[in-house]
């Protein structure tokens, strides 16, 4: 078929305009060419019946989409030599030009091992291969519990465990002493069968706090101190020496993501990289599990503008699971197969994640310096909401998180926790030891592990590789939720995952202290039921000794009567050294920061007044966050599962509709609390107000604590400030300006209809032309329904099965700007 001549003025200008050299010009020529007639054909094929043949010429939208493929398969190559990054296209068996997003493939086996939790299980086990019988069921767990660190103990180990039983013998003894002023404060001295179980709860709960107390207090002599000789961040000077080997992959796992807060936050930590001149030791993977075709549009389209405006072809890649098994765990085992053996480590972000370059150059260092290290977790700052109640949020673990987390590093150092982002990880150890296999069994509790990063942190571990928090690395930011539902729902999920995790907690080979991570991971969840009962246990026992008569005789023989004692004034004692373990924390917070200078929290008088504001929201949030967390503990229970969703990446505020359903039941129950306890006894109501009274105000409380207006105003009187908004960093201001730039991203639509975006989808798809009878015919049905009716008609998997299909995409395109069937619900541009 002979060359139309209409295009080629066109398509000489476009020619013209590439700074090609003469033979890959003449390369090109010949591509146009045979792109023009595959067209010219197409066209001619889709065209309406009396139509005649389709006119190929510059104005016609199909033409330009052509151009658009040549644009995208010719770019001029990345300025970096490498051979991954030659270029961005690539032609495959059928000829046809496919978009390169991925570096080439070099394969590695991770296969998870099964689960063996059951101890009696093992011992049998033991018991045959001593009496030299096979066991008819071998698990192969022994090689994963062979540890194979240089170094599988280190010498922080002994300091580590004489740490940890100083902060047992500190729990226990301070949990004894409260337990036996509050046998004094009950009527009849724990002698009664409600005073019995409220005791045991009791003992649970203080304990719990107990433990909490003591870690703030060993991480505010840290901080106060300047440092712990065992502080990983110390064992590497800061112009250490990285050698080209170390190469760095830092993940970026998505799944139905707000895509332009997620690329201006990978741009500004590419940026930073870069500035920090260490951008050849880094690839950066943006790995989606992404099933919403617009997203799906908007992560490509968005992929290859950020690789084009930051020239980060050949170090940005984008990959798109088909087979999202295993959410972000599945996504991360993925990336370590197909590319885990070019890489020394791997840095994992979430989609929220900022991190410097200067961050990451030192977690490289710290990696570097530490042989025997598999995963170090920095501590993220959390910084860039709006809303009351996120600035709150932010405020609390700005202030009183370093305690905390210092605090963790002091009794737990190299068997510390891992968060699951901004954290780097050895990547050939976590190879061998971290897949997760599923769990066994039926409901809720079974199946694909959901918090991931508590057991790859103790599979490592297990392995003789040590877990640390860098608990003074700066340069780590992550977001808060914008509310306090948002924040309810990923509670709901994080609940399950520990729930589930807890199965592990007698698995073969782990550490004490990740069995103990194990438990308070549960106890984080499970003390909010624990003290719904209490509460629930203590009004039983006012209605007892309000309704019935007084028991003197408690037990079988008693020779004397105990009589019912009432000590308020114990009673108020023991209150207040309680409320001294919640709150002092926070308060020996407020004054170190006034010690290290408070400027950067809008001095030190707001942030009093900050401290003492969230100490009285964080207060009355506690009851309201009890129900929840009940109701999350039990309906795994019963085999009641949970969505996992992307939470929302933007200040999204409650509506009074969604606040009433969530907080009507609250509401309620906390009204008719409160008059059943001044019924029984209203001086015990002063005792109980603090959790009804929050329960009655949960639906204001949410609604206006989301309120964007109300935190901007708290930000202007310098209330909740925290040094990343008195003076944010580069990285945090280049992902908020990034954010406000970014335009509205293409969608489905787009693809379908304008002629780049068209191209782009194409590019990266897949043709299948080999297809039975069956599937072609439905595949054309479905490009018919689709033209004729519109895209509101399509499902999101018949959307993307337009998207994954090349082909039908093309005949969907072309037929959508030439056919006069086309739905109206094709919204063309205006300009192709």
């Amino acid at each position: 078929m002979d060359q139309p001549a209409a295009p080629r003025p066109a398509l000489d200008a476009y020619l013209g305009q590439l700074p090609l050299p003469p033979e890959r010009r003449e390369q090109l020529e010949q591509t146009a060419a045979g792109s023009l007639e595959r067209l010219q054909q197409s066209l001619a094929a889709t065209a309406p019946p009396g139509s005649g043949e389709a006119a190929v010429d510059p104005g016609n939208p199909a033409y330009s989409s052509i151009l658009a493929r040549l644009k995208l398969a010719f770019a001029p190559p990345p300025r970096r030599g490498d051979a991954a990054a030659d270029s961005i296209h690539t032609t495959d068996l059928r000829g046809e030009t496919r978009l390169v997003t991925t570096p080439p493939l070099k394969r590695a086996s991770m296969v998870p091992l099964p689960w063996e939790t059951n101890p009696l299980r093992r011992l049998f086990r033991r018991m045959s291969l001593a009496g030299g019988h096979t066991p008819l069921a071998p698990t192969g767990e022994d090689d994963a519990v062979k540890p194979d660190s240089p170094d599988s103990l280190g010498s922080w180990h002994g300091v580590a465990f004489l740490r940890r039983m100083v902060l047992l013998g500190l729990t226990v003894a301070q949990t004894i002493v409260a337990t036996y002023y509050m046998t004094a404060v009950l009527p009849y001295h724990g002698r009664h069968i409600l005073e019995m179980a409220i005791l045991v709860l009791y003992v649970i709960l203080f304990g719990w706090v107990s433990m909490g107390f003591w870690t703030a207090m060993m991480g505010f002599m840290v901080l106060l101190t300047r440092g712990d000789r065992y502080a990983i961040s110390a064992t590497a000077a800061a112009d250490a020496p990285i050698e080209d080997k170390a190469r760095t992959a830092i993940l970026m796992p998505i799944c139905n993501e707000n895509v332009p807060r997620v690329l201006a936050g990978l741009r500004a930590t590419y940026e930073s990289v870069a500035k920090a001149g260490q951008l050849h030791l880094f690839d950066f993977y943006l790995l989606s599990d992404s099933g919403d075709p617009d997203v799906r549009v908007a992560e490509l389209d968005g992929w290859l503008k950020l690789c084009r405006e930051v020239d980060g072809f050949g170090r940005i890649f984008y990959r798109r699971r088909i087979h999202r098994i295993k959410r972000k765990s599945g996504n991360i085992a993925d990336f370590c197969r197909r590319w885990g053996s070019n890489y020394r480590y791997m840095v994992i972000l979430d989609a929220d994640s900022v991190m410097s370059g200067t961050c990451l150059k030192r977690l490289v260092q710290l990696m570097e310096a530490n042989p025997n290290a598999g995963i170090i977790q920095s501590a993220p700052k959390a910084a860039g909401r709006e809303t009351l109640y996120a600035r709150m949020q932010q405020f609390a673990t700005r202030v009183y998180g370093p305690l905390f987390t210092a605090g963790l590093h002091f009794w737990q150092l190299g068997e510390s926790h891992y968060w699951g982002h901004n954290a780097i990880i050895r990547v050939a150890p976590f190879i061998r030891h971290c897949a997760l296999g599923r769990l066994p069994g039926k409901g809720a509790l079974a199946g694909e592990i959901l918090s991931h990063d508590f057991v790859e942190a103790a599979l490592m571990r297990r392995a003789g590789w040590a877990v640390w928090i860098a608990y003074d690395l700066p340069g780590s930011y992550e977001e808060m939720p914008p509310n306090l539902l948002d924040e309810l729902k990923r509670d709901r999920r994080w609940c399950q995952g520990n729930l589930m995790n807890f199965r592990l907690f007698l698995a073969q080979g782990l550490h004490p202290a990740h069995r103990a991570v194990f438990m308070t991971g549960v106890m984080a969840y499970l003390s909010a039921p624990l003290w719904f009962i209490s509460l629930l246990l203590s009004t039983g026992l006012l209605a007892v000794q309000t309704l019935k008569e007084p028991q003197y005789f408690l037990e079988p023989y008693q020779l004397f009567p105990v009589w019912p004692e009432w000590h308020p004034e114990w009673a108020l004692a023991l209150f207040s050294a309680t409320a001294t373990l919640l709150f002092l924390p926070k308060i020996l917070s407020v004054v170190l920061i006034w010690v290290q200078g408070a400027k950067s929290y809008g001095g030190g008088f707001h942030l009093l007044l900050s401290m003492l504001a969230e100490l009285v929201f964080s207060a009355m949030l506690a009851p309201i966050r009890m129900l929840f967390h009940t109701q999350f503990v039990i309906s795994p229970l019963l085999g009641l599962g949970t969505s996992w969703k992307s939470p929302p990446r933007e200040d999204s505020q409650t509506g009074w509709g969604e606040a009433l359903l969530r907080h009507g039941f609250q509401t309620v129950l906390g009204t008719v609390w409160a008059a059943g306890v001044y019924w029984l006894n209203p001086a015990f109501l002063w005792w109980l107000l603090p959790v009804v009274g929050a329960l009655m105000l949960s639906i204001p409380l949410s609604v206006y604590s989301s309120r964007v207006s109300i935190g901007q105003t708290m930000r202007k009187w310098r209330y909740f400030l925290i040094p990343e908004e008195a003076i944010p960093p580069r990285e945090l201001r280049s992902t908020q300006a990034g954010f406000r730039r970014a335009k509205t991203p293409p969608g489905f639509v787009q693809a379908v209809t304008h002629p780049v975006t068209n191209a782009l989808a194409c590019a990266a798809g897949v043709a299948r032309p080999r297809q039975s009878e069956e599937t072609r015919k439905s595949r054309l049905n479905l490009v018919h329904d689709a033209l004729v009716q519109g895209p509101e008609t399509l499902t999101p998997i018949q959307k993307n099965t337009l998207l994954g299909d090349p082909i039908l995409l093309s005949q969907l395109h072309f037929q959508v700007w030439n056919s006069n069937q086309a739905s109206a619900g094709w919204d063309l541009p205006t300009q192709s």
